[in-house]
């Protein structure tokens, strides 16, 4: 049984048609279905997507078998979803678990960002600020599919990872990793952690993510 309906696929199909411009390179990393409950969903939705229009290239890697590519990549968990631009270079922009519910969106503005190389957010100032960032950043968001305003929280960190490759930008979903999101003391969503060294809950304007980030890499 397909996951997205035809009424969406329709659209998604003009929405591709109107603003992928280079092909972008998915890749998930999945576990045997014992250890990973959402892995054969995750596939399926990037299946699905894949076959809306031929810019998207779909890879599967299996965390264990392809320990090589999954090191390569520094996957921890699955299932992980990977974004590589035209030329086959990493973007640093993960999902850890199924892009579902409100950040199925997140996965649509993702590819569309890849494809044109038009980040969703940032002004001309911010973006050079982002850029000027030297030291290795790591942020975390964690998620839960049903939350409205954690899609806004992922793209502006995937936005960074993608204008920067000093950074590397996670969306996490925290009930399909219990464990990592009781270590991190989640409790509400979206809730973003830079470096390990600084978090702040909800969706934060631009300008204040901007700060946070600079901040935590020590650039301001």
């Amino acid at each position: 049984m397909p996951l997205i309906n035809e009424k969406d696929v329709k659209y998604l199909k003009k929405v591709f048609s109107e603003q992928l411009v280079d092909s972008v390179k998915i890749l998930i990393f999945v576990d045997d279905a014992s250890e990973c409950e959402y892995c054969d969903l995750t596939k399926q939705v990037l299946e699905e997507l894949s076959a809306v229009d031929s810019k998207i290239e779909f890879y599967v890697y299996h965390v264990k078998k392809d320990r090589e590519v999954a090191e390569m990549y520094k996957i921890e968990m699955a299932p992980a979803v990977v974004f590589l631009n035209k030329n086959g270079e990493d973007t640093r922009i993960r999902f850890y678990g199924i892009p579902s519910g409100h950040e199925f969106s997140s996965l649509i503005q993702d590819i569309i960002t890849v494809s044109s190389g038009k980040p969703a957010f940032f002004n001309e100032d911010q973006i050079e600020k982002i850029r000027s960032i030297k030291s290795p950043v790591k942020i975390r968001v964690f998620v839960t599919p049903t939350c409205p305003y954690c899609p806004k929280a992922v793209l502006m960190a995937h936005n960074a990872a993608f204008i920067n490759p000093n950074i590397t930008a996670e969306m996490i979903e925290a009930n399909e990793f219990p464990e990592l999101s009781m270590n991190y003391g989640v409790s509400s969503v979206p809730h973003t952690f830079i470096n390990d060294q600084r978090d702040f809950v909800g969706a934060y304007p631009e300008n204040m993510f901007l700060q946070e980030l600079l901040k935590a890499a020590g650039e301001n």
